[in-house]
């Protein structure tokens, strides 16, 4: 009997980790990547849910990692007033990672909220070994500045 429950543990993690792959096919920062490369980071990342209203990052404490919203949406808060809505494919937590600070804003998951997590120390070795998922990375930093910089005027 310990077989038949292996398998059906194994099949389970195997069908989960099939969803993520193509979940994460579906999403720009990872639109070129082929499926072996897919299945790679869907191996090297953690998933998180988080509850409807529940704070995944706070601001001005020790971030937690880089997180890809996978389902749900969250709201961005720059001292506590509401600036951004994300959603599918938006991600959050990059800045602090890359700037040694702290997170400069409050993310409060608006719905329930799933997360594809790199963790803060895995984090440049994940962008080092993934130069065109970088390049995505910085390609959506430029067009966020951009925005910030027409909102202002």
């Amino acid at each position: 009997m310990a077989g038949f429950w292996a398998s059906v543990v194994a099949s389970s993690v195997v069908t989960g980790s099939a969803e993520l792959v193509d979940v994460l096919g579906r999403l720009s920062l990872f639109a070129d990547f082929s499926r072996p490369e897919l299945q790679a980071v869907a191996h090297a990342v953690d998933e998180e849910m988080f509850a409807e209203g529940q704070r995944v990052l706070r601001q001005g404490l020790t971030g937690g990692g880089f997180f890809v919203i996978l389902e749900g949406n969250a709201s961005i808060h720059v001292d506590g007033e509401a600036r951004w809505t994300l959603g599918p494919g938006d991600f959050f937590g990059e800045t602090s990672l890359l700037t040694g600070g702290t997170p400069t804003a409050d993310v409060v998951a608006t719905s329930l909220l799933r997360c594809a997590v790199v963790p803060g120390p895995e984090f440049e070795e994940f962008l080092l070994a993934r130069p065109r998922f970088l390049y995505r990375l910085l390609q959506a930093e430029a067009d966020r500045l951009r925005n910030a910089l027409e909102w202002r005027q």
